[in-house]
């Protein structure tokens, strides 16, 4: 398996959707299953100076399929410029090989080395143990629940705020 981490580009529009929409991904994103390729687009098209998103991206046969994406939204408020909000998803099939490590080290690098950031922060669904694992390996701490946050499968479900402070 050839995995390569990438910028984010506008083609990536529709292996983003798919992702989106996925069963065994959508659940954990605040996706849903109407969400369009032009949704993808504008949204890709929007990101501004503060916002940095990565692909994981394979390979085979020289075909690409986009796996898994995450990005880091830095605030642009001055007085909190000092943080970051990260999200992240993988491909259903593609879970528990390793992408979700090799694309929270890309972001982590880039918010530690490259934009100084001392904070960063995501929220998790209570339930969602593997990325709970992933954060924790991290550093990422929880830091308190929020109560009936979303909706998944016709009922509210928790989410888990976590953050991480750069020493």
């Amino acid at each position: 398996m050839d995995i390569k981490i990438r910028a984010i580009r506008l083609e990536d529009a529709e292996g983003i959707n798919a992702l989106r929409v996925m069963d065994g991904v959508r659940e954990n994103i605040l996706g849903i299953t109407s969400e369009r390729i032009y949704r993808s687009k504008s949204f890709i098209e929007s990101l501004g100076n503060n916002a940095h998103m990565y692909v994981a991206e394979e390979i085979e046969n020289g075909e690409s399929k986009i796996v898994g994406t995450i990005s880091l939204h830095v605030s642009e408020n001055s007085r909190l410029r000092h943080s970051g909000s990260i999200g992240i998803m993988v491909h259903k099939e593609y879970q528990g090989r390793g992408i979700g490590k090799k694309l929270m080290a890309t972001i982590i690098d880039l918010a530690d080395n490259w934009l100084m950031l001392k904070r960063l922060e995501l929220g998790v669904f209570i339930d969602n143990t593997r990325a709970l694992n992933l954060y924790k390996a991290f550093g990422f701490e929880i830091e308190g629940t929020k109560k009936c946050a979303a909706i998944r499968n016709g009922k509210y479900v928790d989410e888990y705020i976590m953050g991480r402070i750069k020493n």
